[in-house]
């Protein structure tokens, strides 16, 4: 992610191009890979297409690992924003071979993960969130709730995203709810609801509108937008005067369901037929742990040409 796109071929030669790296400094440093202390060669944080890659390459190497996730592998793949996953060439997991996913819901993304996990045996902990990474003595120490890690190097393959802010409403587990989307054509004739009062709520639903068939609904607890760009306030009201956007003021949603989702609207409940639920209230990117983690973050501007 670091182009800002959650590219499944970028991450998985990223992950894995950053393990060779490590492995190779590790080696001119005169330090052994696979010690018998407790020491790791190297800890992943993070169980996604970059953390996973980058795994199975410390695991081909040889090296002491640990990859470790704060939730389930099954959430990791989860919040994946991509309603329809589609990789144009095939790319090579470490261990495992070509990978070509085409196009696969995420369901079938994690079924491949499964696959690739049992057949390598890649050993990943689960409901390790890690709190905190030190540099002590050359060495990195990495604190969760009930465990300290001891590592020569750390991978993070967090993404830049974060984890999403929920709604907490019943439902929000389901597969269909997505907290981010790229591709708007793969909601084509389709049924969504868009959750929100910023700019990527509008122009996540103004987006979805111009997809041939899609049935836009979106709902915003406020009384008007406040915090919207003039822009995008304007091709709402547009989308909304033409009639591809349903516009729902002063709602809540209620619930989620298979094929409906109940939301109360100026007090008053109302069911809608629904396929997706797009929900952009805002995350938490790991800015803060990254600065306490010792990273810095920098921008630079591009020259082109």
């Amino acid at each position: 992610e670091l182009g800002g796109r959650g590219l499944i071929k970028n991450a998985i030669n990223e992950g894995r191009i950053a393990v060779e790296q490590i492995a190779s400094e590790l080696r001119r440093a005169a330090k052994p890979l696979a010690g018998v202390s407790e020491v790791h060669d190297i800890v992943i944080v993070g169980s996604g297409p970059a953390g996973i890659s980058a795994g199975l390459e410390a695991l081909r190497l040889g090296m002491r690992y640990a990859v470790l996730e704060r939730g389930t592998l099954a959430d990791s793949i989860r919040k994946y924003p991509r309603h329809k996953i589609l990789l144009a060439e095939p790319v090579k997991v470490p261990l495992y071979g070509q990978l070509w996913v085409a196009d696969a819901s995420k369901e079938s993304l994690l079924k491949v993960w499964e696959a690739i996990i049992a057949e390598t045996k890649l050993q990943v902990l689960t409901g390790h969130e890690v709190t905190s990474v030190e540099r002590r003595g050359g060495l990195f120490i990495l604190s969760s709730a009930d465990r300290t890690f001891l590592a020569r190097s750390v991978v993070l393959a967090m993404g830049r995203r974060g984890t999403p802010r929920r709604l907490g409403a019943p439902g929000e587990g389901l597969a269909k709810v997505l907290y981010d989307i790229i591709e708007m054509e793969a909601f084509e004739g389709r049924r969504v609801l868009v959750v929100g009062g910023g700019d990527s709520a509008v122009e996540s639903a103004v987006g979805l509108s111009r997809q041939p068939g899609t049935e836009v609904a979106l709902a915003y607890r406020g009384k008007e937008f406040s915090r919207i760009k003039e822009r995008n306030q304007t091709k709402l009201d547009e989308a909304v005067t033409a009639g591809r956007i349903r516009l729902m003021l002063r709602s809540e949603l209620q619930e989620i369901r298979s094929h409906e989702v109940a939301l109360t609207v100026a007090g008053e409940p109302l069911v809608l037929p629904n396929d997706d639920v797009i929900i952009r209230i805002g995350g938490e990117p790991p800015f803060e742990f990254l600065k306490r983690s010792g990273v810095q973050m920098v921008k630079k501007d591009v020259a082109i040409g």
